[in-house]
């Protein structure tokens, strides 16, 4: 309309959105203004997408950040711990397990240390599990030697453990639902855990005890907004990492930490979810679908027998069947379109 009467200095604090003022701040780096563009474009489809999302929704979403932050500092000691315990009796524990990453050194010359192992409680090596299924055998531990121990060696061990690397700065607990191993780390059989944190910070910490659940995250990678959390077996599966002799707590360890790894190290939360699993969710509908296939192994076995079988998909109420050459490919359906299905619309599909 017109110039101003005073001159106003550029840039001011007052028109900035600082870090300060977000919950989570973590950098993306795009090259070129057409990346940029898009980038944007994605943005304002997954904020629609959000909009109106279940509250526990967008605390997963906020901590599923807050770790990739953190994680991309390499910073302290990110330590995942498995337990069992006798399925009869919770307080007689049998096993434990852990896998740990931290780094060595200084800025761009930090090096990844990595460590895995594997106890189990001689006085209770006669206790077989009734209703779960036991891999405790050490032919089954798939990362190195199993290691035999009486229960007091047993707690003596998992004490120092985690004293030990509380000292040298920040401790990251990894669990895959976290409930029970944090109650026997608290428990009279171990007490080597008093006092930690749910809650993480915004910046990497210099200190304390910090408890991270995969099941969380992988539950905000998903868009699940319930209570609802995967087995370790289905996230791992869903983020194709292979298991095997699950139920060993040496095994259970390894394969939760490297779930964490998988989701902490890669891209924003939207932009890793949609190259995982491109296409699986709408404007409406925040929560990813999965084929039958990628749910139960079972699937696989059918597949074997009946080539092909994957391929027939449902929308709408219509099966849409692949093409004679075996091509499974789909259109790609956008937003407004899937929206259109799930209320009632019907697209063309041509095979």
């Amino acid at each position: 309309m017109q110039l101003t009467k005073e001159l106003i200095p550029i840039p001011s604090s007052d028109y900035l959105i600082q870090s300060s003022d977000l919950t989570n701040c973590s950098p993306s780096v795009y090259n070129d203004a057409a990346a940029l563009k898009k980038a944007i474009k994605t943005i304002e489809k997954n904020n629609k997408r959000i909009k109106g999302a279940p509250s526990l929704l967008t605390n997963r979403r906020i901590n599923f950040e807050k770790i990739r932050t953190i994680w991309a500092a390499k910073v302290g000691t990110w330590l995942a711990i498995d337990f069992e315990a006798w399925d009869r009796d919770h307080s007689l524990l049998t096993e434990y397990g852990w896998s740990l990453v931290r780094w060595e050194g200084e800025g761009d010359n930090k090096r990844e240390v990595t460590e895995d192992g594997h106890l189990i409680v001689k006085e209770y090596r006669g206790f077989h599990q009734t209703y779960v299924q036991e891999n405790r055998d050490a032919n089954h531990y798939n990362f190195g030697k199993s290691e035999d121990v009486d229960k007091f060696t047993f707690r003596q061990r998992i004490r120092d453990m985690i004293a030990k690397y509380r000292e040298m700065g920040p401790l990251f607990l990894v669990f895959h639902d976290n409930n029970q191993d944090v109650k026997y780390l608290r428990s009279d059989a171990i007490k080597a855990l008093s006092d930690f944190e749910y809650l993480l910070p915004d910046q990497p910490p210099e200190s304390g005890v910090y408890v991270i659940d995969t099941g969380d995250l992988f539950a905000a990678l998903e868009g699940e907004g319930s209570g609802n959390k995967r087995s370790l077996e289905r996230a791992c599966r869903h983020l194709q990492i292979p298991t095997e002799f699950l139920h060993n707590a040496g095994n259970d360890a390894h394969y939760t930490l490297a779930a964490m790894i998988a989701m902490a190290s890669g891209d924003t939360l939207d932009v890793q979810r949609d190259k995982r699993w491109p296409n699986r969710t709408s404007s409406i509908n925040t929560k990813v679908e999965f084929m039958p296939w990628e749910e139960d192994s079972d699937e696989d076995d059918l597949e074997a027998i009946m080539p092909g079988s994957r391929a027939t998909m449902q929308i709408s109420g219509e099966q849409v069947m692949p093409n004679p050459d075996g091509n499974e490919d789909l259109p790609e359906v956008e937003d407004d379109i899937t929206e259109a299905l799930q209320n009632g619309g019907l697209i063309p599909v041509h095979a």
